[in-house]
């Protein structure tokens, strides 16, 4: 197998998830036996993924001495430090040996996805940035009115349900979108797929129907726990 690389962003605040990362930083959070963090390098490295790169700011140390080298799961981890928050995309500049495709994504998803495939399809299709999407519902909490010109009631819906394909934050990449992203500032995903809808380029989106939740809040990390316990040898495939 060839080498697989992957980035993991982990330089967040945790700002989201307070009071729970006022000690810990979020990717150090635990979901049964083990952090986020961990569970997400377990399932890279089940997947064939060897080296992973950790992009840290805030709290970095702590990250650092938890997860070393990479040594006990086998697989090759280094750092790249931000001096200053550079978002989503922006860490990427700062990492001088990135192969010709790699995965990037957050460092706080708890998610069943097959990395192995999403990776080897994207380099299949040779494609420029590929993003793992998934459905979500939301559901309106008032009863929703429309009127007509008059301001007579034409329709009453109660609490109608709107669904939405949304960015898993997990994604694959090809080299040549480093020359998208600028130079030592902060740049997000958002800024970027604006910029290829501008400029034309073909971004892949890829649906996926497995088990897929950020934990970025208090009532998402809460119910992660709770379903962890329940998936563990799905996520962690033992």
């Amino acid at each position: 197998m060839s080498d697989r690389r992957a980035i993991i962003l982990a330089g967040g605040m945790g700002t989201r998830l307070r009071p729970y990362t006022v000690v810990l930083p979020k990717p150090l959070m635990p979901v049964g036996d083990y952090p986020i963090l961990e569970v997400i390098i377990r399932q890279l490295a089940h997947f064939g993924f060897n080296h992973i790169t950790l992009t840290v700011n805030h709290q970095a140390d702590l990250i650092r001495s938890f997860f070393g080298d990479g040594s006990k799961w086998n697989i090759k981890i280094d750092y790249s430090l931000e001096d200053k928050p550079l978002s989503t995309m922006g860490p990427l500049t700062l990492i001088k040996d990135l192969p010709e495709n790699f995965l990037v994504m957050n460092g706080d998803i708890l998610t069943d996805l097959d990395f192995g495939q999403f990776y080897q399809q994207h380099v299949s299709e040779k494609a420029l940035f590929t993003i793992s999407s998934a459905i979500r519902e939301q559901v309106n909490l008032y009863g929703v009115l429309e009127k007509d010109a008059q301001g007579n009631l034409t329709r009453f819906l109660e609490k109608p349900k709107h669904t939405f394909l949304v960015s898993m934050g997990v994604y694959m990449l090809s080299r040549e979108v480093l020359q998208y992203i600028p130079q030592n500032v902060s740049y997000g995903f958002d800024q970027l797929m604006l910029q290829f809808l501008e400029k034309k380029k073909n971004v892949a989106v890829k649906p996926f129907s497995g088990y897929w939740l950020d934990i970025g809040r208090p009532d998402d990390y809460m119910q992660a726990i709770e379903e962890f316990e329940q998936m563990k040898s799905a996520f962690l495939h033992e």
